[in-house]
């Protein structure tokens, strides 16, 4: 039987992905806004079987980030490999902006971030070409469109790696595909044969989204653009496509010399919701008359491919010697994470099994936590700890569901935005979040399990106290903004809203959230085996599509004080996603 490649190769909210090929082995760089630790970097010998191998940025190397409306953050990373050196580049929009990381291992540890004061815009990307020398490219309103008035576009310079450094002024090499095409950015950069191609997203990350394709026989040239952009798309399929959102590629070459593109799209669930967010996924690529051609045969993204024959022999004879890892575990499909300390913490062993892409049993019997594991904004205080077999987390004073502010460079960096949350991705459709806690609050404070989209649209299953009651309930949290966080003038109001509630007095109990598609039911009860329903709550109440989809679904475990610093903890004794 042929060996498939099935979309997506990463599920969940991985987008943005960036990935190079080091002799059999192939590397894959994501985008993880406000999540802490960030940069999930993966590995494969397959292109089929994906495996965490570490966190680009951690607490170990200086990584700063903040809680506050889910899409700022650190996004569009480019990940690249030269003579002995993995590179990184990308914009942290929590920080001082552009930065490169590097790391001799793509395990880690990554250096801290060289920040690149010099390098203008956004979705900055390298390039080393075949003399080794290495240029950086991004976007920015440099299109001078003969009115006077800058446009966005692509830019292009030499670059001091070595120096982190310039070396002239940037040049325009490219405005957008398509006349006043939307949103030019992401570029990536390529040599094939006698010409220099650019690789683009263009339309926006939502429906309109794109990949176009540019070429030029100077590096410095003005590029052509293909007379067939967008070479990939599903905009044109309408709103019911089951595969949406598709575009920002970036390009590998095989060694038999065949090509694969990554790229990000989003699956719709029951027809017009993208609660998971924009995931990793990949087509074969052929070259055309000089044009690369996207997903051949079919144009569109297909749920599965054939895998590349020269990596299904590389596989077999692998197997055959019995070294199942580095064959890419043909046979049983198992997608798993390794533990690494607390997450992103390099050194780790990885591949331990206790988790995978959706699939998640913590016991909290080990001081370690597996990369599946993400805080929301960066940790500064000491309000978690894992002790006794349980994790225990601090009812600090900040919420989940604080009001948003603006998006800004140079945040401060202290503890006023950090969150008492750790979560993992949702990464299927259908998906069952079990925990058990043991908490009994005092005051206002609250805990429980979170369902957590971006701009503040949550649901929130806690123990609490109301009107003098001991309770359990389902809350309800959604935002109305006026613009983007990312644009001037940005306000915006949360809203809260009781959806069901129950008297509960035991301090353990056992919560389960039921999620098949849209439909979300709510369980609670003392043991795993004696649940009772507690509501039935819709889950198109909390999809992104108001926000867009830039982030996706984070379900997990928190605690809060709400708007007070107290002492008390919440316990939880084990987590379950499967």
């Amino acid at each position: 039987m042929q060996k498939k490649l099935t979309n997506p190769i990463i599920p969940g909210f991985y987008p943005d992905p960036s990935i190079c090929r080091v002799g059999e082995d192939y590397y894959l760089a994501c985008s993880s806004f406000e999540l802490c630790p960030g940069v999930p970097v993966f590995h494969s010998r397959d292109l089929a079987h994906w495996e965490q191998i570490c966190y680009a940025m951690t607490l170990e190397n200086g990584f700063h980030m903040e809680r506050n409306s889910g899409v700022g953050g650190v996004m569009a990373p480019t990940l690249r490999y030269h003579d002995g050196l993995f590179y990184i580049i990308n914009t942290n929009f929590g920080d001082r902006g552009n930065y490169i990381v590097t790391a001799e291992n793509p395990a880690g540890p990554w250096s801290e971030p060289h920040w690149l004061d010099d390098v203008p815009g956004i979705d900055a990307s390298l390039f080393f070409d075949d003399d080794g020398q290495a240029y950086i490219l991004g976007t920015g309103d440099v299109w001078d469109n003969g009115t006077g008035v800058k446009e966005r576009g692509i830019w292009l310079a030499k670059y001091d790696v070595g120096h982190f450094r310039m070396l002239g002024e940037p040049v325009t090499i490219f405005n957008s595909a398509l006349r006043v095409g939307a949103s030019p950015e992401s570029p990536h950069l390529y040599h094939v044969g006698d010409y220099y191609y650019l690789i683009i997203a263009e339309g926006g990350t939502e429906h309109y989204h794109a990949v176009m394709a540019a070429r030029s026989r100077e590096l410095f040239g003005f590029y052509e653009g293909n007379p067939a952009n967008p070479v990939m798309t599903h905009r044109h399929m309408g709103f019911q496509s089951p595969i949406i959102n598709v575009g920002h590629a970036d390009l590998v070459e095989l060694p038999d010399g065949s090509w694969y593109a990554v790229l990000l799209a989003s699956r719709l669930i029951e027809g017009k919701c993208k609660n998971l967010g924009r995931e990793t996924f990949i087509c074969p690529v052929v070259w055309e008359r000089g044009w690369p051609l996207f997903s051949p045969k079919t144009g569109k993204i297909e749920w599965e491919y054939d895998a590349p024959l020269c990596l299904v022999r590389d596989a077999e004879s692998l197997e055959g010697s019995g070294d199942a890892a580095a064959a890419g575990l043909w046979t049983d499909g198992n997608r798993e994470e390794g533990a690494a300390g607390m997450p992103g913490e390099p050194g780790g062993d990885a591949g331990s099994g206790k988790s995978g892409f959706g699939l998640v049993r913590e016991e909290f019997d080990s001081e370690t936590l597996d990369f599946c594991w993400s805080f929301w904004g960066r940790p500064y205080r000491d309000f978690y700890k894992i002790a006794d077999s349980a994790l225990h987390l601090k009812c600090i004073r900040q919420s989940l569901a604080e009001e948003l502010r603006p998006m800004t460079f140079d945040m401060e960096k202290s503890e006023a935005y950090e969150t008492a949350f750790l979560a993992c991705r949702q990464c299927s459709i259908h998906t069952t979040v079990t925990c058990q806690m043991k908490f009994l609050p005092a005051g206002q404070e609250s805990a429980g399990l979170a369902v957590v989209q971006a701009m503040n649209h949550q649901y929130h299953l806690e123990r609490a106290k109301s009107q003098g009651r001991q309770v359990l309930r389902l809350m309800l949290y959604t935002a109305d903004y006026n613009v983007p966080p990312y644009f001037p003038g940005f306000a915006s109001t949360t809203c809260e809203q009781v959806i069901a509630e129950t008297p509960w007095e035991a301090e353990k109990i056992v919560l389960r959230l039921e999620i098949r598609g849209e439909r979300f039911r709510v369980c609670f009860g003392e043991t795993r085996d004696e649940l009772r329903e507690l509501c039935v709550a819709d889950g198109e109440l909390i999809n992104p599509e108001k926000v867009g989809c830039m982030t996706g679904t984070m379900i997990g475990m928190y605690a809060t004080g709400n708007g007070e610093d107290c002492e008390n903890w919440a316990e939880f004794g084990w987590f379950e996603m499967e």
